[in-house]
């Protein structure tokens, strides 16, 4: 019987080490199944882009992964039992279950309302291709003069304050902070940051926390009321409650706890990649949520998976975060390193050369899932005798 491998998410995460795992692993020994509710891979990281108008062209998840032997299931997954092994999926085929051998859950993450009154009913995100198709709506029946609200000083709430700004300049457009936009920058980086929110005519409220939204404003903590017709939330990101539900030990966050092979604490079958897995970086700080830390985790979660299974030794990749790239519109950028403890260096790289090294970063990520076994050997690794019963590797702390 072959082994099963299942694969929850089709994002950066999911859909690559899908690609590698199919790449390195011999089909006579391996199922890969893919489990995604879109039928396109979404540039997550270009959503704001769609969101004010411009388009970009989506990748069928069928053509990316034709000819690599991976399976793809179109279908939301709602359960995950990992006690008995099976992934409960409801789709345009109707309720399902797929069992696996090892499963690599890599579902990513939506937005974060926090909590705050009105978020859900009325402000807009762009977490995911459906919620910024319905922003992109919104926007394009505002006219001259139309304010909007980009509430989140982090980088998806930047990115998308200045994209709006630069592509719109017809609107008003604001950013909504609970403290300072791009604050773990360095000096210089957070100036040119500031004089690239006056360039664009984008009014920053500092220190203004929001607690309530309503149709045409929201209401900052001290009470301050900020017109806004239309609200973009971007103030944080959360993980789907599915891991927390199923019985897999998780974070305060709900992200699943993994140890360094990115193998779930409590159950040894289950491997997480992705913004849904808790890891740790060498400095002690779980990764933050981003493309980056998916990238990471992915590499090592597929490595040991393959080592598990032929009975290799587990190789431990590196999880050091470099810094941001954040984009400001289609002609500026900043590029700000950071070191081992995740603080800003001195030194930044900002202007028309940053934009273009974050288009090459954006290019290179949608090139690596558009061939998800690009050079896949001629050679495939065979699999250790009844991979599925032995107990695993031993992964260094």
């Amino acid at each position: 019987m072959k082994h099963r491998i299942v694969v929850l998410g089709a994002g950066y995460a999911g859909a690559f080490a899908a690609g590698n795992l199919a790449r390195r692993l011999s089909p006579t020994d391996t199922d890969i199944t893919v489990v995604n509710a879109e039928p396109d891979f979404v540039e997550r990281m270009r959503l704001h882009q769609v969101a004010i108008g411009q388009d970009l062209a989506f990748r069928k998840l069928a053509d990316v992964f034709a000819g690599t032997r991976v399976r793809l299931r179109l279908a939301r997954v709602t359960a995950v039992d990992p006690e008995r092994r099976t992934v409960a999926v409801t789709g345009e085929d109707g309720d399902g279950e797929l069992t696996y051998d090892t499963l690599l859950y890599a579902l990513g993450s939506s937005v974060d309302h926090h909590g705050v009154p009105g978020v859900a009913e009325y402000a807009f995100d762009v977490t995911g291709r459906s919620s910024a198709m319905r922003l992109r709506e919104r926007l394009a029946d505002l006219r001259e003069g139309g304010t909007v609200l980009v509430v989140g000083e982090g980088l998806t709430g930047i990115e998308t304050a200045t994209e709006f700004a630069e592509s719109r300049p017809d609107l008003s457009v604001a950013l909504a902070a609970r403290g300072e936009p791009g604050a773990w920058l360095s000096p210089k980086a957070r100036r040119h940051l500031r004089l690239a929110f006056d360039r664009l005519g984008i009014t920053v409220h500092e220190h203004s926390g929001i607690e309530a939204v309503e149709p045409t404003r929201a209401i900052a903590a001290d009470g301050t009321s900020i017109p806004a017709d239309v609200t973009v939330w971007s103030a944080g990101f959360a993980v789907h409650p599915i891991a927390s539900a199923s019985g897999l030990e998780v974070a305060g966050t709900g992200q699943i706890v993994v140890d360094r092979a990115m193998r779930s604490v409590s159950h040894p079958d289950v491997y997480a990649a992705g913004d849904c897995a808790y890891a740790t970086c060498g400095n002690g700080r779980p990764l933050p949520m981003s493309c980056a830390s998916a990238g990471y985790t992915n590499m090592q979660a597929t490595a040991a998976i393959i080592a598990r299974l032929t009975g290799g030794e587990v190789p431990i990749t590196g999880l050091k975060y470099h810094g941001n790239h954040i984009s400001l519109g289609r002609r500026d950028a900043i590029f700000q390193m950071v070191d081992g403890d995740a603080r800003s260096k001195s030194w930044y790289l900002g202007g028309r050369t940053a934009a273009r090294l974050k288009s090459g970063v954006l290019r290179t990520a949608g090139w690596g899932v558009a061939h998800p076994t690009f050079g896949m050997p001629k050679r495939k690794r065979r699999l250790a005798t009844a991979p599925h019963r032995t107990a695993g590797v031993n992964v260094p702390a």
